[in-house]
């Protein structure tokens, strides 16, 4: 069963890979195992991270990036990750209705994913989705998170090029730059750039990197800064060319910082997989236990104050002091 589903993911079936996500997403069980065997078809797609503050045109900038691609006959996979539903628990902005003409092209698939509250933008479950897009056979695929912010630099971690987004006139740009979203750009993009104080923006940005030049020469790559009108197609093809260009520039860096790179993206990776594992693991145990009921009714009694209760549940099933 898992070998036949595998078999057509990397075949490039839609239905199933669809189905796939939809799983993930879900959390259902039997994923891992597809997910396990699926793993060792990885690792050709080139990853792009796009970012930036909400209004800024994250979602059209992709759209003609999408265009681009494909008529240099590239196939391509978008992720548009979007904050999550209260209520349902799933994606509320639907990015894909302005990537709608997309939709009918067998070389491109697209997908929105939610957040669950993951402030950085992208859960296991949209790093799972990659996998699943990267087996599928995609050339490049662009991810959208949700925003930025001090936390919210996941996708750096994932992507092979992080694109940041900015518009002229927003008085937050530099202020999130300043806390930390600069460190993980390696392109950035002024959007929207025929309106006023948009040279300003781009004076301020070099500011920037004028000051952590140091950090850059090591990597070998200077952060690039591009003006572009995504709504009318302007700038679309220079950002394309910045990150072919980026590419290769990651070939050119020694096997060294190649493998350090590589290492510090599994790391993150296994790290966050055991963090979750651990955390659905235990509390399943804790909060099925016999033990939690009788807190539980101590807390509704007035016997028990929740942090002490906590605290020898947690005493009690970890061992702690």
């Amino acid at each position: 069963m898992v070998n036949s589903i595998v078999e057509k993911i990397v075949n490039g079936d839609v239905r199933v890979v669809a189905k796939l996500i939809r799983d993930i997403d879900d959390g259902a069980p039997g994923t891992r195992e597809i997910l396990k065997a699926l793993y060792r078809h990885t690792g050709n797609a080139y990853i792009i991270g796009i970012t930036g503050a909400p209004g800024v045109g994250k979602s059209t900038l992709v759209d003609q990036m999408i265009q681009g691609l494909r008529m240099d006959g590239k196939t391509v996979g978008v992720l548009a990750v979007d904050p999550t539903s209260p209520l349902s628990g799933g994606a509320i902005l639907g990015d894909r209705v302005r990537m709608q003409r997309h939709s009918l092209d067998e070389g491109v698939f697209i997908r929105s994913l939610a957040t669950r509250g993951q402030f950085g933008g992208l859960t296991q479950s949209t790093r799972s989705v990659i996998d699943v897009l990267d087996a599928m056979g995609k050339d490049y695929i662009i991810v959208e998170t949700v925003g930025v912010g001090q936390d919210e630099i996941d996708i750096a971690k994932s992507a092979h090029t992080t694109v940041i987004v900015v518009v002229p006139g927003m008085g937050d740009n530099i202020q999130a730059i300043k806390a930390g979203i600069f460190e993980v750009g390696d392109i950035f993009v002024i959007n929207k750039s025929d309106r006023p104080d948009a040279l300003n923006t781009m004076n301020d940005l070099k500011a920037m990197i004028d000051i952590t030049r140091r950090r850059f020469k090591k990597e070998g790559w200077e952060p690039s800064i591009l003006m572009a009108e995504a709504a009318i197609n302007k700038g679309i093809v220079e950002l394309l060319n910045e990150i072919e260009m980026h590419r290769k520039n990651r070939k050119t860096l020694s096997r060294e910082t190649i493998i350090r790179h590589k290492k510090a993206i599994a790391r993150n990776e296994l790290t966050d997989m055991i963090k979750i594992r651990l955390v659905e693991e235990v509390l399943n145990h804790i909060t099925n236990s016999l033990e939690f009921k009788k807190h539980l009714d101590c807390i509704v009694d007035g016997t028990k104050d929740p942090y002490s209760a906590c605290d020898e549940l947690l005493s009690a099933k970890l061992n702690l002091e």
